[in-house]
């Protein structure tokens, strides 16, 4: 029901329907407003200072910044100029904003960036906890078609006083193919913190699985990285015990070639040790001993790179 009401809302036309009548005044303020950098890679924050104290003009002029590039700055907006901002609207602590559809068709690296400006920009208000992206009338998904939902400050921050830590990277990671035989390459672009090595970013990417047509699943979905560390160019990775009860229906060398082959695209890593709960005293599928290091091996390897 609660749903329901929401998309009811949606369906109000034009911005000034969709701001609610609020007249609380504000201290005068400074605030950060974030755009890309010239590059279009990472945000870059300029201070902005502004004697409005109403919240419906401080939302309105706030986004008309985040809309304009500084003079001054070699940036660009994060909102790619094929969209178009339709208003918002305000309820308790949430900002709902409204873009037309050309937001969910925005590249995946950017559209998270831009995710990342709002939230960074308009949580600054002080009765802003929350906001939450409307494209095309309808409420944002992710690539993997679930609902984004409410977003805050801290879903992409965490004890990270810098947004400035994040970057985008190019990545390539090894799944099944369509007979679960070989392993096809998937480059990747994504978002990383810098603030955490590449090589968990990898595994990490490599746990939610293919965003290709014909590229299938090497790794549980819900098997955890308990550590990881890098050394002389070896990777030491340690799992929970999801990693041996995996059904997924692939050779078994192919879950093991998949995080070795792509730990190697790295200039960091030449060999892997996996370990489950600290042992490697484990034979994965009843067939391969997990007490050595294992290299990359292009036997498992099938199509071209993209």
């Amino acid at each position: 029901m609660l749903f329901l009401l929401m998309v009811a809302e949606v369906l109000l036309t034009g911005c000034g329907s969709r701001q609610a009548e609020r007249t609380e005044t504000l201290p005068e303020s400074q605030y950060q407003i974030y755009y890309l950098n010239s590059g279009g890679t990472r945000l870059i924050s300029e201070e902005y200072t502004t004697d409005t104290t109403e919240e419906i003009e401080l939302i309105n002029e706030l986004m008309t910044q985040i809309q304009t590039v500084p003079k001054e700055v070699e940036c660009q907006v994060v909102l790619s100029d094929k969209v178009e901002y339709q208003g918002y609207r305000l309820e308790q602590s949430v900002l709902y904003l409204y873009f037309d559809s050309n937001y969910a068709a925005m590249e995946p690296t950017r559209e998270i960036l831009c995710r990342t400006a709002l939230a960074r920009t308009l949580t600054q208000l002080s009765f802003v906890d929350h906001i939450m992206i409307y494209s095309g009338e309808q409420p944002l998904m992710d690539r993997n078609g679930n609902l984004v939902g409410m977003i805050s400050a801290s879903d992409f921050i965490s004890s990270i006083s810098d947004v400035n830590d994040f970057e985008k990277r190019k990545i390539v990671l090894y799944f099944a193919d369509d007979e679960g035989n070989l392993l096809v390459p998937e480059e990747r672009e994504v978002i990383h913190n810098t603030n955490t090595s590449l090589e968990r970013l990898v595994v990490s990417e490599l746990i939610k699985g293919p965003a290709e047509p014909g590229h299938y699943p090497v790794l549980p979905a819900d098997m955890k990285i308990l550590g990881m560390n890098v050394n002389e160019n070896i990777c030491y990775l340690n799992f929970d015990d999801a990693f041996l009860k995996s059904s997924l229906d692939v050779k078994p060398e192919l879950p093991i070639y998949a995080i070795v082959n792509s730990l190697s695209e790295l200039s960091s890593v030449n060999k892997v040790q996996i370990t489950v709960n600290g042992t490697a005293e484990t034979v994965f599928r009843d067939t391969i001993p997990l007490n050595t290091t294992f290299e990359r091996n292009l036997d498992y390897i099938g199509g071209e790179k993209n």
